[in-house]
């Protein structure tokens, strides 16, 4: 915590809200309490859940609705709420906040990227809290992130964090299920050995949210992964952790910081097809880092339009890789196994352009 000039703080539904649906304003004002008092000299961006939940009581549902135009008609109710405590709470410091929700659209199309970027390093400039959220009042299911503890660890690259405090229900991960006696807090997490054999659970018991520990554990993850170290812990904890004492359980980072843009395409996207390839397109794409071409793609799966994601394959089937690409599902078929030299002498030079290019593109090394 000593060196940590940017944080990123996560917070779930269950920490902010009722059982019954609503805000409860004694939390968010710990919350924002714990944030401005021991962080001051911290540049924070708090990436808060809550949206859905707040709107469930003032629509009348009973418990979080499954139909997906019903939770974006109470994240629609929910955003403007969540985001109006905040900013009442943080005004007692005399702190602005600034609202931004994200899609993986947002953030994996290379211009809306640049955008989000510039938006949210100009808020911490001008000394601001973004309050990030998914923007689940618009959001399909082949753009939702899913949870936003995910989301958190690649804000978290984004920004180019130097810690993500996860604030959960639950102090830490245990080797168990905390309420069985005899289990203990994992304290430490140096890398995946150290999870082997612990059983992780899933949504906890207020069921406001959609995470649970096995979302938070894969956040640590794809965080340390990009070089972000991460605590674990439990909202109440949140003082006691922006001060650097010892709770919850801290995850190590596992590996370097590398382009945030191919983090987010390998994380925050749902691939629309699926294109196989030869061996030496596989070689080319995850040993070179080329772009992939129509001369090593032997097979075209899915239902997709240019610019969106779509699975790389071997000819074992593996995957190995993502990328957006640059060519309608029905188009593809007739390029298979072409030089770009051959295309552009039949159709024309703009199909002289790569099927997904290197910028686009993440290799998964096996």
């Amino acid at each position: 915590m000593a060196g940590a000039r940017r944080i990123v703080v996560k917070v779930g539904s269950s920490s902010l809200t009722t059982t019954a649906g609503g805000l409860d304003g004694s939390r968010v004002d710990a919350l924002v309490d714990a944030i401005v008092e021991n962080a001051p000299d911290a540049e924070v961006v708090l990436v808060s859940s809550g949206a859905i939940a707040a709107g469930l009581a003032p629509l009348g549902f009973a418990k979080r609705p499954r139909d997906l135009a019903k939770q974006q008609a109470a994240a629609s109710v929910g955003q403007g709420l969540l985001i109006a405590r905040y900013t009442a709470s943080f005004a007692r410091y005399g702190r602005r906040v600034g609202q931004v929700l994200l899609t993986a659209d947002d953030v994996t199309r290379r211009s809306h990227y640049r955008n989000a970027v510039s938006t949210l390093n100009k808020l911490l400039e001008l000394r601001a809290v973004p309050i990030v959220n998914e923007n689940d009042t618009v959001a399909t299911q082949e753009i939702r992130f899913g949870d936003n503890d995910r989301l958190a660890a690649l804000v978290a690259h984004l920004v180019d964090a130097d810690l993500l405090l996860l604030l959960s229900d639950v102090a830490a991960l245990y080797d168990g299920d905390p309420s069985t006696p005899g289990t203990a807090p994992i304290r430490e997490v140096r890398g995946p050995q150290d999870l082997e054999g612990v059983s992780i659970g899933s949504v906890g018991k207020a069921g406001v949210g959609t995470g649970g520990m096995v979302t938070k554990v894969e956040a640590a993850r794809i965080a340390t992964g990009a070089g972000i170290p991460v605590i674990l812990t439990t909202a109440a904890y949140a003082a006691r952790a922006l001060r650097g004492e010892e709770v919850g359980t801290y995850f190590h980072r596992t590996g370097e910081r590398g382009g945030a843009r191919r983090l987010w395409l390998a994380h925050a996207t749902t691939a629309r097809g699926v294109l196989t390839l030869d061996q030496g397109a596989v070689r080319a794409v995850t040993e070179r880092g080329s772009s992939l071409l129509a001369a090593g793609i032997t097979g075209v799966s899915g239902s997709f339009t240019a610019g969106e994601p779509v699975d790389l394959c071997g000819p074992d089937g593996a995957l190995i890789g993502r990328g957006l690409v640059n060519y309608d599902a029905a188009e593809l078929p007739a390029l298979l196994g072409r030089s770009t030299r051959d295309l552009a002498a039949q159709f024309g030079a703009q199909y002289e352009r790569e099927v997904v290019h290197r910028d686009d593109l993440v290799a998964f090394h096996t």
